[in-house]
């Protein structure tokens, strides 16, 4: 994992070399934290997003929600939900699950604004994020389109984390057990609306921090642990 993350911090490097100014240069420009940080002394931004589907090459980004988490508490001030405005109708399918709908959406904001105080919030910060797939992508589509290059960041996947947890204790699961609500019920953490983009980031930021105590001895452990 180390290597993988110096070879991440190198293309930031590069990447910012490369970026024209804007809100993508002003992200990288601040370097990710060192790996072998403890991860009780890095900040960390739990992010989640409603989209219209999974494909980030033809779906579109619905909404954003994030809070931050600085060491092992997480700053409820700091929570922030923005719809983003769309140019077509949003699938039957996907409105069922999100609860947005086609008026929600024609309110909403812009992309760029809505992106650019993400990666303002993001910047030097490591995500969390459950299935980051899912982030990661839609995220990269949206800076690519918007900025010119995809989006590079540490990542703390929730779901991985749970999936190397349950393998290395050698014991049998099924993909619903990686789900965002049911680990959250395995940690006995609060249950909070499904499928809403700021509660689901705010789940995701309290299972990793039980993921992280359940892994700690009280004396730390390096960010390095929990990257994807």
């Amino acid at each position: 994992m180390p290597w993988r993350c110096r070879w991440l911090e190198w293309r930031r490097r590069l990447r910012l070399r490369r970026a024209p100014a804007g809100p993508l240069r002003d992200y990288l420009a601040v370097p990710f934290p060192d790996p072998t940080t403890d991860y009780r002394d890095v900040e960390y931004l739990a992010v989640d997003l409603e989209t219209t589907g999974l494909d980030p090459r033809r779906d579109l980004l619905l909404s954003v929600g994030y809070v931050l988490v600085r060491g092992y508490r997480i700053d409820l001030t700091t929570a922030c939900h923005r719809t983003v405005r769309i140019d077509r109708a949003i699938p039957e399918a996907s409105a069922v699950i999100h609860q947005i709908t086609d008026d929600q959406a024609a309110k909403g904001e812009e992309l760029e604004p809505v992106l650019t105080g993400l990666l303002e919030a993001l910047a030097g910060r490591v995500m969390i994020a459950h299935h980051a797939r899912i982030e990661k992508g839609f995220l990269s589509a949206a800076c690519r389109r918007l900025f010119g290059y995809d989006l590079l960041m540490p990542v703390a996947d929730t779901q991985a984390l749970a999936q190397r947890s349950l393998e290395r204790r050698n014991m049998a699961f099924k993909p619903s057990d990686l789900r965002l609500h049911n680990l959250c019920d395995r940690y006995n953490l609060p249950r909070y609306e499904a499928h809403n983009a700021l509660s689901d980031a705010l789940a995701a930021a309290e299972l990793f921090l039980a993921q992280a105590a359940y892994r700690d001895n009280g004396r730390g452990l390096p960010l390095s642990t929990f990257l994807d």
